[in-house]
């Protein structure tokens, strides 16, 4: 049989003919398993580790460790305190040697000096005696043959170098030289394959000797071993011990102490202490490459949970983000928000808010949408009278016909006007609410107005409105924030269509109360009421309920709808009932159609 396939990342279904097909088949699948598994950690690298807000977190987290870490190396006072340390290990040091030193030294008893003159002022029978002054002036130099050994058995285990100098800052011993004893000097050579220094370690000799330079003086080797250019040495031989430190041309730290070798108060030399170069330097580095070890785990660890804090951050808002894209590009279903509910933070705040706003969208635009219907539903019905009406107007044969026909179109003409003015005021009312500000209004001086206007607009036949404010608590105790003429509309439209439901003798009753913090208007008329299962209907777009068709065509049926728009945006509601009086026997009959709005009230300042 055959064997089939596809390609690197494919594989036919057909079985293998022997052994190293399947083993090459085998190589294949395990080839793309691969391939898959290296494209997914590259699809998650780069979507959480290099992101931009990915980067910037971790950029800003190393930026605060590596000023840290810079702080601490520059900054530390590491250096100063061992120098410190170092100089007072080398001044106790130097002391104790200086000590066994001045232990060692000899005078040269073997020979008496007699002064001539003295002896020929001695008379018979007299000798000369030692005085005080001749103990002082006996001398104990320093042997360098017994003085060697000391130096070389103190010196050896501290790595340090020593040097003794005369009274006269003559050297006389240097340990670097010492090494038995039997007194070889010995020199350091350098090995047979020492290689130049290369470039980079010079530029970084000469750094560091640039940096150190401004405040440490330059080492230099005492010429024909005078140790007097050494200013404590001059002060050893004074009597006094001093330390001083250097740099060297390697640009590497020197500490060198100088004690006076007294005895008997006899300053007999000087002995000069000194680090070996890069002793402190190693310490200081060591400590260092410690410091930055530490660094380097912690920004390790920093890196990982920047990641962590970037992947909790960044996949939820991108998510979020390409949602939002589905939403604006305007797919046929619903796109719905990933929902991060259960996380109590911003970006559960920000999914909620988003998942809210994309509701309030699709929400509007099939308000949009049904209103968009409903308009050239209403729109359509005048139209279609109106053609039928100019389409017979050439045929009808009487004067009388033509006049009904006339009526009919102008009748139509005066409604189609209608609906285009309040569909323009509907649908731009939702704009101007947001756009406007809203201002402490007093609804009692408002209504007494409105109430005022109204009765003057009123013409003959038609119901006055009464108003009655009750009596509340406070200075203001009726003010809102509002937009005064949308509220106006929606007063005005109540109290139209209350007007128009009310006989010629009847009243039309405003009421305006407190209900804690709630202002109540309530618009009652003397109609025929609310049908039961109409109450709610009344408020939506284009709907009219009026008895045996009465007023056709002068009510385009946003009136209710766009007070109920108007009183939800300024926080509050309406809502449509019949007012109930007592009827025969326990029956309760309808008295008339009752309309109540709730304000929330304002702060009363």
């Amino acid at each position: 049989m055959a064997v089939e396939s596809e390609s690197a990342d494919g594989i036919a279904a057909s079985e293998p003919a022997n052994g190293s097909d399947r083993s090459r088949l085998r190589r294949l699948g395990n080839k793309r398993i691969r391939r898959r598994l290296l494209n997914q950690f590259g699809r998650i690298f780069g979507t959480y580790v290099l992101s931009s807000l990915t980067r910037r977190i971790i950029a800003i987290n190393l930026v605060g460790l590596l000023a840290l870490v810079i702080g601490i190396l520059y900054l530390n006072q590491f250096r100063a305190g061992l120098i410190d340390a170092r100089v007072q290990s080398l001044l106790t040091q130097g002391e104790i040697i200086a000590g066994a030193i001045a232990a060692s030294a000899t005078v040269d008893t073997g020979t008496i000096t007699v002064d001539p003159e003295r002896l020929l002022q001695l008379q018979a029978g007299e000798s000369i005696t030692p005085t005080g002054d001749d103990l002082d002036s006996l001398d104990f130099p320093i042997n360098p043959e017994r003085v060697g050994p000391v130096l070389r058995r103190l010196i050896s285990p501290t790595k340090t170098r020593a040097r003794i100098y005369d009274p006269e800052g003559i050297l006389i011993l240097d340990s670097r030289h010492l090494y038995s004893s039997a007194q070889i000097l010995r020199f350091d050579l350098p090995p047979p394959n020492a290689e130049e220094e290369g470039f980079w370690d010079t530029l970084w000799q000469w750094t560091k000797r640039w940096l150190r330079q401004g405040d440490l003086p330059l080492y230099q080797e005492a010429g024909g071993g005078d140790g007097r250019i050494y200013p404590e040495v001059e002060a050893a031989l004074a009597g006094s011990p001093a330390s001083v430190t250097r740099i060297s041309q390697r640009g590497e730290l020197i500490v060198s102490v100088a004690v006076p070798i007294q005895r008997f108060r006899a300053v007999l030399g000087s002995l000069l202490l000194s680090t070996q170069g890069g002793d402190i330097d190693a310490i200081v580095r060591a400590e260092r490459i410690a410091i930055i070890r530490v660094f380097l785990f912690a920004a390790t660890v920093t890196i990982l949970l920047s990641i962590l804090l970037a992947g909790t951050i960044a996949g939820p808002v991108r998510r979020l983000a390409a949602a939002a894209d589905r939403v604006r590009r305007g797919s046929t279903s619903r796109e719905e928000i990933p929902d991060f509910s259960d996380r109590q933070d911003e970006i559960g705040h920000l999914a909620r808010s988003f998942r809210e706003m994309t509701h309030a969208l699709y929400n509007k635009i099939d308000a949009i949408e049904q209103f968009a219907a409903d308009v050239a539903h209403e729109l359509k019905n005048p139209l279609t009278s109106l053609r039928s009406a100019v389409e017979t107007l050439p045929v009808a044969r009487s004067q009388e016909s033509k006049d009904r026909l006339m009526e009919v179109i102008q009748h139509d003409v005066r409604r189609l006007d209608r609906l285009i003015s309040d569909i323009s005021d509907a649908s731009r009312l939702d704009a101007e609410l947001a756009r406007i500000q809203a201002e402490p209004l007093d609804l009692a001086e408002f209504l007494r107005n409105m109430v005022a206007e109204s009765n003057q607009r009123a013409g003959p036949g038609e119901a006055n409105v009464k108003l009655t404010v009750a009596d509340a608590p406070g200075p203001r105790p009726y003010l809102v924030q509002g937009h005064d003429i949308r509220l106006g509309q929606v007063i005005s439209n109540l109290f139209d269509n209350a007007r128009s439901f009310s006989s010629a003798d009847g009243t039309v009753r405003a009421d305006l109360s407190r209900e804690g913090r709630r202002i109540k208007i309530t618009v009652d008329d003397d109609g025929p009421g609310i049908r039961a299962e109409n109450t709610e209907r009344i408020f939506e777009r284009f709907y009219t309920d009026r008895p045996d068709g009465e007023g056709f065509g002068n009510n385009s049926g946003l009136g209710l709808s766009i007070s109920r728009q108007i009183i939800e945006a300024h926080g509050g509601t309406i809502i449509a009932t019949n007012r109930l009086e007592p009827g025969d026997g326990n029956k309760r009959k309808i008295a008339g159609a009752r309309f109540t709005i709730y304000l929330p009230a304002g702060t009363g300042k």
